[in-house]
């Protein structure tokens, strides 16, 4: 490990601290500063030369000050003459524009990804990309870790019984029947439309049986809220026993923990890919911690073997925990 070099940025630093517990190094320190008109000043405090680098920073609110810090410090890092340079970003912001919907539209996610590759990345590492197909993005080595075995394992050790996993919206149909596969259970998808001209979602029909069912909701992050929450009343509406959210990355914007708490979900699980302040911490919402698996991706792609072998291990622990259930 004497040439692993991790940084963190500022927008998850008790994430990075965790990380480097869990590897047993300490911290690159790092000078960050505001100047007077906004500009971010960087300093890498420590040398770096020859070293296996990893810069730990999701680009969460606010975005565009987190995406430029990132940059700024990959810059400040490859001018000071690493052997590579790793951007690990636990939440990827921009990944929902990934198309264009309408004409003269920008596709953000793709010059989010051009952007890291000028500043001078050798490889990206992200968890649970809202599409996959933004890992295509990149003409740099990519990965994108998957949070199903975790999850699972929540699950499991909850001894939940009748379990329906349902899915938000079409679009998070193939994250819920991957989940719902390995554990062997039915899956519902939630018909999600936008109203004409207001733009507002509704939630109206259910594709699936979850008549006396613990329903759990999968999706990649909660945002706003709206949708979720829609969605937890429809289900009990519909006869659902019991409502669960397990969701990765918490953005939760605007009034989010407001609809959170007065809605119908009975636990919401998240992980902390986005630093989640105490004032969001409401007694609904539990924190599954993210840090073990980054830890085992820093020293593997370090060391230079295989994840897969990582996640085979995981999934042989499945199997043994779902025979004793």
């Amino acid at each position: 490990m004497e040439h692993l070099r991790v940084i963190s940025g500022s927008a998850n630093r008790s994430l990075a601290e965790e990380i480097a517990k869990t590897l047993k190094i300490k911290l690159t320190p790092i000078e960050f500063k505001r100047f007077s008109d906004g500009e971010l000043y960087v300093r890498i405090l420590e040398s770096v030369r020859g070293a296996d680098v990893f810069v730990i920073q999701p680009t969460s609110p606010d975005a565009n000050l987190n995406l430029m810090e990132l940059l700024i410090t990959i810059d400040a890092i490859k001018r000071s003459s690493p052997k590579r340079i790793t951007a690990l970003m636990p939440y990827y912001g921009y990944a929902r524009q990934d198309r264009k919907n309408k004409p003269r539209e920008p596709i953000t996610a793709k010059l989010v990804a051009k952007l890291l590759e000028a500043a001078g990345v050798n490889r990206v590492i992200t968890i649970d990309l809202h599409v996959a197909q933004v890992q295509g993005f990149f003409d740099i080595h990519s990965d994108n870790l998957d949070l199903i075995p975790i999850c699972v394992e929540h699950i499991l050790r909850r001894k939940l019984d009748h379990l329906v996993f349902v899915a938000p919206d079409v679009g998070g149909a193939p994250r819920a029947r991957f989940v719902a596969k390995v554990l062997h259970a039915p899956i519902a998808i939630i018909d999600k439309r936008r109203s004409e001209g207001s733009g507002k979602v509704i939630v109206e029909n259910i594709i699936g049986e979850i008549k006396g069912k613990t329903c759990i909701m999968v999706d990649d992050m909660i945002d706003t809220a709206g949708t979720i929450t829609e969605a937890a009343s429809l289900l009990k509406r519909k006869g659902a026993k019991e409502v669960y959210v397990y969701a990765t990355h918490a953005v939760l914007s605007g009034s989010a923990i407001d609809k959170l708490k007065k809605s119908q979900i009975k636990e919401i699980v998240l992980t902390n890919t986005i630093e989640i302040p105490k004032s969001k911490r409401i007694k609904k919402i539990k924190i599954i911690s993210v840090a073990p698996l980054l830890s085992e991706i820093i020293k593997r792609s370090h060391d230079g073997t295989p994840m897969g072998v990582f996640y085979e291990n995981m999934y042989k622990r499945l199997g043994k925990i779902m025979k004793k259930c």
